[in-house]
């Protein structure tokens, strides 16, 4: 199993992680990044364009994904729609 490079703060940092893409990407990466939150609770984070700071334990935690299920899907160059379907049903 090899490393990848991914990139991380808008683009101007990067991460070296397992090339297992759920170590990176949805709902394993959020997991990750929540118990670094949790080490990181005491050290301060610059607010509102570098203005104002605040501990990063004092922030929110990220929101759970919302389901789309049953919305509308913009298709092809956005002259098309169609509803979302489920999960586990076959088109």
């Amino acid at each position: 199993m090899g490393k990848i490079r991914i990139r991380t703060g808008r683009g101007t940092g990067t991460m070296e992680v397992d090339d297992d893409p759920k170590n990176w990407s949805g709902d394993e990466f959020r997991k990750i990044q929540k118990i670094r939150k949790r080490k990181a609770a005491n050290r301060m984070v610059h607010t509102g364009r570098g203005t104002g700071s605040k501990k990063l334990g004092d922030l929110p935690d990220a929101r759970p994904r919302p389901s789309t299920e049953g919305m509308t899907r913009i298709t092809g160059r956005g002259t098309g729609s169609r509803k979302s379907r489920n999960k586990g049903s076959k088109e």
